[in-house]
């Protein structure tokens, strides 16, 4: 519902900038425009020379004026990194057998998977985040690695213990999963 009302919000802005910057190009070009629109000719100007010169003279003007533009930048900004970054899965579909189905939280799933995987030999922390569609989830999981650890042992007890569990809890046939190991930072050990 969310992304539907976003993409509404966003097509709507999009097409009133599109409008107002044809007509502005319009008038600016010498074609036709209504008779109410402010300008009219290529000699009409966005803003008169008294209004740009109002505001000169004082000493706070130019400061505002790149703050707010800055602003409005950094919120722009803020609102497409928003808009890349991948929504997380708010619930699971899991038959149950009844021809009805039931719905897991997708947050209970993750807090499950990473406390599982954070218990496995070598791993100091676990997170987890569901992603995909409700009826095929896939996993994205980052694992911490104790210096001690050998990444390949833990890789495998993850796909054979952790991520089996979960999918045979929520009755998946498959849940693929991303995984992407770190190392903990360690000082260097002594070697005598």
């Amino acid at each position: 519902m969310l992304r539907t009302v976003n993409r509404v919000l966003l097509g709507l802005a999009g097409l009133v900038m599109v409008c107002g910057g044809g007509a502005v190009l319009a008038a600016g070009a010498g074609l036709a425009v209504p008779s109410w629109w402010p300008w009219h000719g290529g000699d009409d100007v966005l803003l008169s020379a008294a209004d740009r010169d109002r505001w000169r003279g004082e000493g706070w003007w130019w400061p505002v004026v790149i703050a707010v533009l800055a602003v409005v930048v950094v919120l722009a900004l803020w609102w497409l990194l928003a808009q890349l970054r991948r929504a997380r899965l708010a619930e699971v579909l899991v038959d149950s057998g009844d021809g009805e189905g039931a719905r897991l939280r997708g947050r209970a799933l993750e807090a499950a998977l990473a406390a599982e995987a954070g218990t496995l030999d070598g791993v100091a922390r676990a997170r987890v985040a569901l992603t995909g569609r409700r009826g095929a989830p896939r996993a994205r999981i980052g694992l911490l690695m104790e210096p001690h650890a050998a990444p390949d042992e833990a890789l495998g007890r993850l796909t054979d213990e952790a991520l089996a569990h979960a999918r045979d809890a929520a009755g998946l046939a498959e849940l693929p999963a991303e995984v992407r190991l770190r190392a903990v930072g360690h000082r260097a050990e002594r070697v005598s």
